[in-house]
């Protein structure tokens, strides 16, 4: 796996239109670790990359009606079988951490790199996804020299009065000590 242009090589590419510009695109000095399942528990359909690309339709599901407005996106996102879609150059800000803090800084979004798992707080990530993820942070680790271990974070530790995913079910260490 290769980074080139802020862009993963060899994985699918669904460009999302809810990005800007970072206030200062070489500082790319945070990786956060979220999840997401549309609807809420289920996988394996298309409603995040709907949600991502302003494309959810409320009639398709009851919690569709309260988040169908949303202008959100991350990075990346990382499904049940380990396939990777990018959805923003990792040079643009994805709006996927919103009100945040990381080490006395704000607005993460300016610094930070947002990789979603396809997953939910309590249920296991998959293996697929672990080895995926393991490769996904060492091409971004070669690429960009202000990121380290160190400086990989859960949404929940930036958001925590908002947010509590990747969650229990996350394994850290299986990922920290790769």
């Amino acid at each position: 796996m290769n980074c080139d242009q802020h862009w993963l090589s060899g994985i699918t590419r669904i460009p999302s239109p809810n990005f800007d510009e970072r206030p200062d695109p070489e500082d790319i000095s945070l990786l956060v670790i979220h999840c997401i399942s549309l609807p809420p528990g289920e996988f394996g359909n298309n409603y995040i990359d709907q949600l991502f690309c302003n494309q959810l339709k409320p009639e398709d599901h009851p919690y569709f009606e309260e988040i169908h407005q949303l202008r959100v996106s991350a990075h990346l996102l990382i499904k049940r079988d380990g396939q990777c879609v990018q959805y923003v150059a990792f040079d643009k800000r994805a709006w996927h951490a919103g009100k945040s803090l990381y080490q006395g800084r704000e607005r993460c979004n300016d610094f930070s790199i947002g990789i979603e798992l396809e997953g939910t707080e309590t249920i296991a990530y998959t293996d697929a996804q672990y080895s995926q993820l393991a490769q996904v942070i060492d091409t971004l680790l070669k690429t960009y020299p202000k990121l380290s271990k160190h400086t990989i974070t859960g949404h929940s530790d930036i958001a925590p009065d908002r947010k509590t995913d990747p969650g229990a079910s996350f394994d850290w260490d299986r990922i920290l000590s790769a």
